[in-house]
């Protein structure tokens, strides 16, 4: 292992690739601390002091920018609008059938998808921008009443200086989006994935740190514990995968021998990634958002359904907030799988090129096997997933821990992921090389 770390210093190629990326990701995080114009950083850096952060799809936006949301800084938005807008394209791929065409076109289609992907980014940003500086306006980004210092985040409330805020907070997501292409072009990995596990792992430090002073040397120790264990199991679901086999025919043409490979589709337990858990996340904000703008003024009564949405649906620590959150991660796994992986396209490329699956006929009856057998797998699948995302909740009932505790939910899941790719890619450039490689 230490002499496959030394053989990638020594490789000035993979040297060069790896120096770039660091240096992307350090410019990355220094402008996460870059305050944005006419922002009261006193009072900002105040407030997330005195506040244990935000709930819902807003904790979870701060978690992705690397805690710069709530510090209203210039890559305040982080990668959340280009991973909505990745999102978004590739859904209507199935409403839209050009878009599905330009899919199937090879490279040049793919090319223009993304050409959309990053215009839609940039009109999310727009909003996500416009949305993020009228809450710091109103005083309610930290959820704290009472609090002088929360209440007065901008030090200019009138529109020039909100548009040139909005302006700047746009900016930077165009800006992180042009580093994660040039990390993808010229370092090692995938530069949007590696952005997201830096973002992550700078909060980890933070977040022990916090249960440790919380809670004591003991409970640190227990979350260590727990943390290693979470990790060792996620790497093992995360690599599991049911291999269907698949064997391609001989065919003649002129004098030479095509086909007669045997090979296999390989199906993940986890297809869907951490998508389910994104799309949970936001559902189960909708209903806070909604009582949120629906507060009654000073003096009158709360409304009943406003107050039943606060006491079930707001905090995380609720049984009924971890059950609705468990199911939507169930079934939006389920309807994710279905979009991205299609069982009649695979059937009719293997009949096209002559594969069939030994003991299944090739056309409608492998589609059919496929989709059983894709079915059987999404449901572990989707319990494990719903599992890992509410070990954050666990921890905020128990522990005492924020809803950005580091082992568990979309934190723990793109972390293992994003490292088990990047490790593959520098064993593919060293093997590449002619050396054993990381792994063995």
């Amino acid at each position: 292992m230490f002499s496959a770390i030394a053989r990638i210093f020594r490789t000035p190629d993979l040297r060069r690739k790896i120096a770039f990326t660091l240096a992307i990701i350090a410019l990355y995080r220094f402008g996460a601390h870059v305050p944005a114009p006419f922002v009261d950083f006193p009072n900002v850096q105040s407030c997330l002091r005195q506040s244990a952060g935000t709930e819902g799809l807003l904790s979870l936006v701060n978690l992705f920018s690397g805690g710069a949301l709530l510090q209203l800084s210039i890559f305040a938005l982080g990668v959340m609008p280009y991973i909505t807008a990745t999102i978004i394209v590739q859904l209507l791929r199935v409403v839209i059938p050009h878009f599905e065409t330009l899919y199937k076109e090879g490279q040049s289609g793919q090319a223009r998808l993304t050409q959309y992907t990053r215009y839609l980014t940039i009109a999310l940003a727009l909003l996500q921008s416009t949305t993020l500086v009228t809450v710091a306006r109103s005083g309610q980004l930290f959820g704290t009443t009472g609090v002088p210092e929360c209440e007065e985040l901008l030090t200019n409330t009138i529109w020039w200086a909100q548009l040139l805020m909005i302006i700047t907070m746009t900016a930077g997501t165009g800006l992180i989006m042009w580093f994660a292409e040039l990390v993808t072009e010229r370092g090692i990995g995938n530069g949007m994935s590696l952005l997201i596990f830096t973002s992550i792992a700078a909060a980890f430090p933070a977040s022990m740190w916090a249960i440790w002073q919380s809670r004591g040397f003991e409970v640190f120790l227990l979350v260590l514990a727990v943390g290693i264990v979470v990790v060792a199991l996620v790497v093992f679901v995360e690599q599991s995968q049911r291999r269907i086999p698949v064997q391609y025919a001989k065919r003649m043409v002129g004098r030479r021998t095509y086909g007669g490979t045997n090979t296999y589709i390989p199906i993940k337990v986890n297809m869907a990634g951490v998508v389910p858990v994104i799309f949970a996340s936001s559902l189960l904000y909708i209903p806070a958002l909604i009582a949120q703008f629906n507060q009654p003024q000073v003096g009158q009564d709360v409304p009943a359904w406003v107050e039943w949405i606060q006491l079930y649906l707001v905090r995380g620590d609720h049984p009924l907030y971890m059950a609705l959150y468990f199911l939507l991660i169930v079934g939006f796994t389920y309807f994710y799988v279905a979009i991205t992986f299609n069982p009649v396209e695979v059937a009719d490329n293997m009949k096209k090129y002559g594969g069939f699956i030994p003991g299944i006929r090739a056309g409608r009856p492998t589609a059919e096997y496929l989709d059983y057998v894709l079915t059987r797998i999404t449901l572990p699948g989707s319990i494990y997933l719903g599992l890992i995302a509410l070990l954050p909740l666990i921890a905020l009932a128990t522990v005492g821990a924020n809803q950005n505790f580091p082992f568990g939910g979309a934190s723990i899941l793109i972390i293992v992921g994003v490292g088990l790719e990047t490790v593959k890619q520098i064993d593919a450039q060293l093997q590449q090389r002619h050396y054993e490689g990381l792994l063995r």
